[in-house]
């Protein structure tokens, strides 16, 4: 892993990396695999350290998070696996064997209680995608926001809005059959 990345998962004990500009939004960047993201990450923390950021809303933390076959790119230390999936099938095979080894070095999420917008990108997954985070517990789903959606096709990123609450959150891809990432959201 680049020295860049591991600067992402490690500031702030163990929570990524935050530029914020001085219309109160916070960006936390990722890194993908391709150079041009790691252009767009340094454009966008001098974007966000100059105030010059090209977002409207105030108070909003955008997340990025990429999916590849089987995986969200970020939530596994920034390693790509290189897993080539043509169907949902494929990743549940190859889930069945490779899950609990890649969870057991997962990064958790961090976040503060807030408005959130994830922005999901679809890098190279031939088929259609989604995105759903929910209550870590399926007692608590009634009492904890969610959100979910789909049309995530090869190449296409979409925004998933979300005010977040305290507690114990999963996120995953049940069209890509990710394995649930974990998100804690704490005032502390």
């Amino acid at each position: 892993m680049s020295d860049l990345a591991v600067a992402f998962f490690t500031a702030r004990s163990g929570t990524p990396a935050t530029c914020h500009s001085s219309t109160g939004v916070t960006l936390i960047m990722t890194i993908s695999r391709t150079s041009a993201s790691v252009f767009a990450l340094a454009a966008g923390l001098v974007l966000g350290a100059s105030g010059q950021g090209a977002f409207a809303q105030d108070d909003v933390t955008i997340i990025e998070l990429t999916q590849t076959g089987c995986q969200f790119i970020e939530s596994e230390d920034g390693v790509d696996h290189g897993y080539t999936p043509t169907q949902k099938a494929d990743c549940e095979a190859i889930n069945a064997e490779t899950q609990a080894d890649r969870l057991s070095e997962e990064n958790t999420l961090h976040l503060k209680p807030g408005s959130y917008v994830f922005r999901v990108t679809n890098e190279d997954v031939p088929y259609m995608l989604g995105f759903y985070l929910r209550s870590e517990s399926v007692l608590d789903r009634p009492f904890l926001p969610s959100v979910s959606g789909g049309g995530l096709y090869e190449g296409v990123s979409k925004d998933y809005v979300i005010e977040l609450e305290e507690g114990e959150y999963v996120y995953s891809c049940p069209l890509n059959t990710t394995p649930d990432y974990k998100l804690v959201v704490s005032d502390s």
